[in-house]
């Protein structure tokens, strides 16, 4: 039962007897984030060090549904289609396997490519 809140959080249980449980929208884009980045010839966003994560990563959550913005930067040598394609199954699994609602599209800027 998801209930959008604000454009910031979203409850995705709520029960009168125990209590409801929300997610902010930065939890989903450090999820997104995290997932990205464990996809092998992924680098985080140039520069990403230390910035806010919404910088490189923009959700937007409505009705238990999350479209997914996600800037990388790749490693030289990798099949850019091939990279990117596995990114997006990485970060639709995990967003949907931690927070139980659907993600819809993740779309991948590339903005950099790493040498070395």
């Amino acid at each position: 039962m998801e209930k959008e809140i604000d454009r910031k959080t979203v409850v995705l249980q709520e029960d009168e007897n125990v209590g409801s449980v929300k997610i902010a929208d930065d939890v989903v884009a450090t999820i997104a984030s995290l997932a990205a980045t464990e996809v092998e010839g992924v680098s985080p966003a140039a520069g990403a060090s230390g910035k806010p994560v919404k910088k490189y990563v923009r959700v937007e959550v409505l009705g238990g549904n999350v479209k997914v913005d996600v800037a990388v930067t790749l490693r030289y040598g990798y099949n850019i289609p091939a990279t990117c394609s596995k990114v997006q199954a990485k970060v639709k699994a995990a967003v949907e396997n931690m927070t139980g609602l659907t993600c819809s599209d993740v779309n991948i800027r590339i903005v950099g490519v790493k040498v070395n």
